[in-house]
């Protein structure tokens, strides 16, 4: 700059000078003095060096300036340029979007926050508030156009609100918009610079935390919050209940916030279940517990909560969070329950007792009486009245023989749930069970038919032929009087058992009227001489010993079918 100045000033001097000797060229012509010539010249010198030094002044002074304008120009545009940036970082920072409206203009600006949070490519970005309007959600642009209007016409600087704002795929998200608004000389503004921020996810947690809480207020269990403080009662303080815990307990909101639940516990409340719930909360562990509490009116009553730690998200413990129930009446329940078990298995007790009594004990008189019975068989009786009730005498002793001897096989299997099983081979256990009853099979011309899939089954072997040879004489006692028996016996294996299958085409029985009572001790359900009514009694008992399972379906005068399911080692 220096150069210039001096540039200026030396083509300034060289062309005063120049003039200077063209002015003396011409006084040449009418001055003949010398002294008169050196006089003009000097005067000339003197006068060009001052207007030299005055101009160069005013030069240099103005370029001073100018440099101090122009310093200051690059210190201002470097400062806008350093709050662009930081504008741009903070915005970035805080997913504000920045607008800029110039009002009487329409002229909207956005700046990158429109592209980054809400998706729009530049060349999409519209450049007045229409397109900005047309962006908010229909039921909130109404709203927010009234608001944003009356706003403008209060002539206020401050200015927020919340919206729904439509990104570039379609979606909405929340947003919180706020604006300052810029006024002329007039009063009148001119001008509105606003941050949009999106609260989509503070919005979604709002809204969850609502639903939590209508679920808290409205939740038929009590709910107790307490802070994480267990120093001074072992217990930490109350900080929230909902309203079913004072109707559960009786204490009020105000009434036993910043209280200890040590309140609620007294001399009925089991000592080692509330060590053991302050153990638990001073390991800051999870726990369940039942315990005896007082109500405010001291009643006592029982209540099962939990307590449940919640951490912070710098996993700092703050809270417990207890859910509580008031189960009295499932203690007394079950007291009542416990009570009623205790007797039945007195009597269980008692009648097994008199089974053993009625099946032992009576064997010994009834031994006697079948003896002598004999022997007087052998004696004539010539009186037909006594002959008639010797033989009915001797039918009812045999008969109560038989029956002694069926409760004792029933009081066998009762009395032993834990019976010996092996792997059987099925096909041999049918061969033995036939061979016992040949004669039977081979006077009713019994057609068997057999798909034999699964070869073993895990069974008792006594138990095992017991079902069979009772499923097989049932088939051959009722069979129909209008067909050949025919008899199907299949076996198959699923995940959990060897599956048996008798069908046969015979009488049927009337499920309709007697599904309840088909495995039940002596129930007859058809008019057959030798049928007692124990067989299907004795194959459940023995199925239901073994931990398996028996079902039947039938048809009147089409034949039954019994499935089996026997239990496969684990």
């Amino acid at each position: 700059m220096k150069n210039k100045t001096d540039k200026i000033t030396y083509i300034f001097i060289f062309i005063a000078i120049v003039l200077a000797f063209s002015s003396l060229t011409l006084l040449e012509k009418h001055y003949t003095s010398e002294s008169f010539l050196y006089f003009h010249i000097a005067r000339d010198f003197v006068f060009i060096t001052i207007c030299a030094v005055i101009i160069r002044y005013f030069i240099v002074k103005n370029d001073r300036s100018n440099l101090q304008n122009l310093e200051k120009t690059k210190n201002n545009n470097l400062e806008i340029r350093e709050s662009k940036e930081r504008y741009d970082i903070v915005a970035k920072a805080t997913s504000d979007t920045i607008w800029d409206w110039k009002i009487k203009e329409n002229e909207f600006t956005w700046n990158k926050g429109i592209q980054g949070v809400y998706g729009y490519k530049k060349d999409e970005v519209g450049n007045n508030s229409k397109w900005w309007f047309d962006r908010i959600h229909p039921e909130d642009s109404i709203r927010m156009s009234v608001k944003l209007y009356a706003f403008l016409e209060q002539k206020t600087q401050k200015w927020q609100d919340e919206y729904r704002f439509k990104c570039r795929d379609g979606s909405y998200r929340y947003v919180l918009d706020r604006g300052f608004l810029l006024f002329n000389e007039k009063g009148e503004p001119i001008r509105m610079i606003g941050a949009m921020q999106d609260i989509t996810k503070r919005k979604e947690e709002e809204q969850r935390l609502k639903l939590l809480e209508t679920v808290i207020t409205n939740t038929k269990d009590a709910v107790v919050i307490t802070d994480s403080d267990n120093s001074k009662y072992g217990i930490p303080g109350i900080v929230f209940v909902n309203q079913a815990f004072t109707n559960m307990s009786g204490y009020e909101y105000d009434s036993i916030i910043s209280k200890s639940p040590m309140v609620f516990f007294g001399e009925k409340t089991d000592a080692a279940g509330l060590t053991s719930l302050i153990e638990c909360i001073s390991l800051k562990k999870e726990c369940e517990i039942e315990l005896i509490a007082y109500k405010k009116n001291g009643d006592a009553y029982w209540v099962q909560f939990s307590m449940v730690p919640v951490f912070n998200a710098e996993k700092e413990h703050t809270h417990w969070i207890s859910i509580q129930r008031d189960v009295t009446e499932r203690k007394m329940q079950e007291k009542e329950r416990e009570q009623l078990i205790n007797e039945l298995t007195q009597n269980n007790k008692d009648l097994r007792q008199f089974s053993y009594i009625t099946s032992h004990n009576l064997r010994a008189p009834l031994s006697n009486l079948i003896g002598l019975l004999q022997l007087l068989e052998e004696i004539p009786i010539e009186n037909e009245e006594l002959q008639q009730i010797m033989e009915g005498f001797s039918k009812s002793t045999y008969l109560l023989n038989e029956t002694i001897s069926d409760l004792g096989k029933v009081v066998i299997i009762r009395d032993n749930p834990s019976i010996e099983k092996q792997h059987i081979t099925i096909s041999d256990s049918i061969d033995n069970v036939m061979s016992q009853i040949n004669i039977m099979i081979s006077s009713n011309n019994l057609k068997i038919d057999y798909d034999i899939k699964a070869v073993e089954v895990y069974s008792n072997k006594a138990y095992f032929e017991s079902i069979l040879l009772n499923l097989l004489t049932n088939a051959i006692k009722y069979k129909s009087t209008e067909r050949d028996l025919e008899l199907h016996i299949s076996t198959k294996e699923d995940e959990d058992y060897t599956v048996l299958r008798f069908s046969d085409n015979g009488m049927g029985i009337d499920l309709m009227k007697f599904r309840d009572k088909v495995f039940g001790l002596y129930q007859r359900f058809h008019n057959y001489p030798d049928s007692k009514g124990l067989g299907l009694y004795l194959v459940k008992s023995q199925m239901e010993s073994m931990g398996g399972e028996i079902d039947i379906d039938s048809t009147v005068d089409k034949g039954t079918t019994f499935t089996i399911k026997f239990r496969k080692e684990n």
